[in-house]
């Protein structure tokens, strides 16, 4: 059943309180996609590549007419220290958070929480200079490393 019958078919707001037992493809990486294993009566993402689609507004409410892909961007850790992925649309531009599942791609979520250490918006090479022409001493020394056993 596609989408739009779903959306004709049930009340909105049905996945907000009704599981979602749906087996999918997701249509980034053709994984096939049950919702055992998540943790969670509401699968929301593809565990390997963590892609979603952009189908609701509001959490549960599948009222949105975009049905683009919402690409992994970010991960952050909720007040309960748990995580979170931070989707963006690629069609639209929306972004979103979904709580991670219990058998999300370990690895894909450490690449994408490690992104803005590997990635820094300032060449690496000069972080000694600029360092110290923000007020420090430019060593990449910390009090203890000159320290000896």
């Amino acid at each position: 059943m596609n989408r739009e019958n779903k959306r004709k078919l049930l009340k909105k707001g049905y996945y907000k309180n009704h599981a979602c037992s749906e087996t999918f493809t997701c249509k980034a990486c053709g994984r096939f996609v049950v919702p055992t294993g998540a943790g969670s009566n509401h699968r929301n993402h593809c565990p390997n590549c963590l892609t979603s689609l952009h189908v609701d507004i509001e959490p549960g409410d599948r009222a949105s007419d975009c049905g683009g892909h919402m690409e992994p961007v970010a991960v952050w850790v909720r007040k309960d220290r748990e995580w979170a992925i931070i989707h963006r649309c690629s069609r639209c531009g929306a972004f979103s958070s979904n709580r991670i599942a219990a058998d999300d791609n370990p690895m894909k979520l450490m690449s994408i929480a490690m992104r803005p250490l590997t990635l820094p918006p300032f060449p690496i090479e000069r972080i000694e200079e600029m360092t110290r022409l923000m007020g420090g001493d430019g060593s990449m020394e910390t009090p203890y490393s000159s320290k000896k056993g």
